[in-house]
Order: structure tokens, then sequence, then C-alpha cells
């Protein structure tokens, strides 16, 4: 049965490989972006419905969700993919130590929070009226929250990133239970699943070293356990580490 699902950062990496999976599937793919890349021109030419909402505006995530409720009166899956990546700052940066915890908490926490409150009717109402029995309707809808290994470690420069994650996690656990039994809510929790091309070998030798699984994972691994999680009907509030056992190191 054909889905309707919201991702947030389809321009690239991740999010672009999730939305291309999901449209030759036959899903409807409903994404957002901060900015315009040539992938986005792709996913509009595939029929993906897109809108350019930058994370960090309150007033934007207001617009992107008038615009879900209005136009798209079902909904069976968000995933929180869009991210952003700040190091703490030092006095010669210009973002002040506020302004770094800010941005992280707006973006990984404040925008999901609201995004997941105002699009929840229309989870469970896609869960209700497109199963016919009570027992296809428990779990039928989704939320997933894209955090990340440093959730649980920390991390020494990016502590603002890291508890930012981790407070993604947290709402993971009150989503769970808030929406349940109609709308599963989990967390997928990656280490390094793709190096970005300006990566040398240096860097990716000094990474691939931290996990006891040393290769590049790659989008297909977060693919198959979104669809794992989409069709299960009996787990919710979990996070799913995908991280090369780098906790074994």
């Amino acid at each position: 049965m054909s889905k309707t699902i919201l991702i947030t950062g389809v321009g690239k990496r991740i999010g672009l490989s999730l939305a291309k999976h999901f449209m030759a599937q036959g899903h409807k793919v409903i994404g957002t972006y901060r900015r315009h890349y040539q992938s986005i021109d792709e996913l509009k030419k595939l029929g993906a419905s897109l809108y350019q909402c930058d994370l960090n505006s309150p007033l934007a995530i207001e617009g992107l969700i008038a615009n879900m409720l209005e136009q798209h009166p079902r909904l069976d899956t968000v995933i929180h993919n869009a991210s952003d990546w700040l190091a703490d700052p030092t006095d010669s940066d210009d973002l002040s130590p506020n302004e770094v915890m800010s941005r992280m908490l707006q973006v990984h926490v404040t925008a999901p929070y609201q995004l997941n409150l105002a699009l929840a009717p229309l989870l469970i109402q896609s869960a209700l009226a497109h199963n016919h029995t009570s027992a296809t309707q428990i779990g039928a809808s989704n939320i997933i929250h894209i955090t990340d290994y440093v959730a649980e470690k920390g991390s020494k420069k990016h502590i603002a990133y890291a508890a930012s994650k981790a407070a993604l996690h947290n709402m993971t656990l009150s989503f769970a239970a808030k929406l349940a039994p109609n709308v599963k809510v989990n967390s997928i929790a990656p280490a390094m699943i793709l190096f970005n091309e300006q990566d040398d070998l240096a860097y990716k030798v000094k990474t691939l070293a931290k996990s006891i699984l040393p290769k590049e994972a790659g989008s297909q691994e977060i693919i198959a356990l979104v669809e794992y999680i989409q069709t299960s009907h009996y787990v919710t509030g979990r996070s799913f580490a995908v991280d090369g056992g780098r906790h074994l190191m």
C-alpha cells in the first residue's frame, strides 16, 4: 500500500537516498530543504512535493505545518533527518556559546517537537482510516528521529550538538508514550555512515579505526532499518544504533 512520507533535509546524503528509495517504491514523498542543490530539481522531476524550510526559523516551521495541514490530508511517516553540526565556539569564533546551543536545540529539538505535535492528528487519522481492524491500526504510522552515536557518548568538541541529539532521543520516549498505540516513535543513532567528498585518506583511515567493523556503511543501512521500523507493529520508544560497534572499542 502506498504511503505518504515526510522527510526533513532531503537535499543530500541520507535524506536524499531515503527520498529516492521511497519514490521508487511508489510512495508519496514530501521533503524539506534549507539550501537549493541540484538534487532538489531531480527530486521534483521524480514527483516529490518539496518545501524550502529553514528549521532555524519558527515562522518557517509554522508555514510548513500550515502547508502540510492544507495540502496533504494523509501522512503515514515522519522522518526527522535534517541536522546541523556546529563545533563548540572558541574565543576567535563569531558565534557565542549561547548562539551555538540555541541553534543546535532549535534544529534538533524544537523543530521536531513542533512538527510532531502539529502533525500527530494526521498520523493517527491515517492509521485509523487506512487499516480495517484494530490489530492493524496498532503502530501503523511512524515518527523516526535520526539522532547520533554521540547522544550517549558525548563529544569534547561538539558538546551542544551531542546534547541536542540526546534531547531528541528523549523526545522519542515521550512521544512514543503519548502517541501509542497508533503511532510508533523510534530513533536511529548512526555514527559514520557516509564520507564527504572532501574527506581525505588520512581522515578516512582515522575514522574507520574507531569501529570494530571498519567500513563505510552507506545509506542502505539506514534505508533497511527505516523499512523495518515501518513494517514492525511491536517496536516503539527504542533507539537503534548503527555505529559499526564503536561502543566496543
